[in-house]
């Protein structure tokens, strides 16, 4: 593995932590009206979602231009969401499982969309500003 896909494995992988950082340690209590850690337990997770998805399609698509990886990034991570409108047994039974559940996730929600262009453009400015170097 080259150097910089080490790199955005690396990046891949922190992207991960944090965002089951975010479900974990946001969990429990609720209060009235708008809440930080609600928010950020609510959306945080499909942004670094997608954000994980760009870093990994730029660790495997290392010669791309950043912009399409981010294009890629963001088609496929609709085409996730959008498939959770499908709710067939065979399919469900992959969401059952932790792995199938992070990654396939279980209802449609439009908000998700939102945080997955969030995210890969997160994603894509870290890329280019901090990253730019490396590639």
């Amino acid at each position: 593995m080259k150097s910089t896909q080490l790199t955005y494995f690396i990046a891949a992988v922190m992207t991960v932590l944090l965002g089951l950082a975010s479900r974990r340690y946001t969990e429990g209590g609720t209060s009235e009206g708008f809440s930080i850690r609600e928010f950020i337990h609510n959306y945080a997770g499909d942004a670094l979602w997608a954000a994980m998805v760009y870093f990994g399609f730029r660790m495997i698509f290392i010669h791309w231009q950043k912009k399409r990886v981010a294009v890629m990034a963001l088609v496929f991570s609709f085409v996730i969401e959008f498939s959770q409108m499908f709710q067939q047994e065979w399919l469900n039974t992959i969401r059952r499982t932790t792995l199938g559940g992070l990654i396939l996730g279980f209802g449609f929600l439009w908000s998700d969309l939102w945080m997955y262009i969030i995210g890969v453009f997160t994603a894509f400015c870290i890329d280019f500003y901090l990253l730019k170097n490396r590639s």
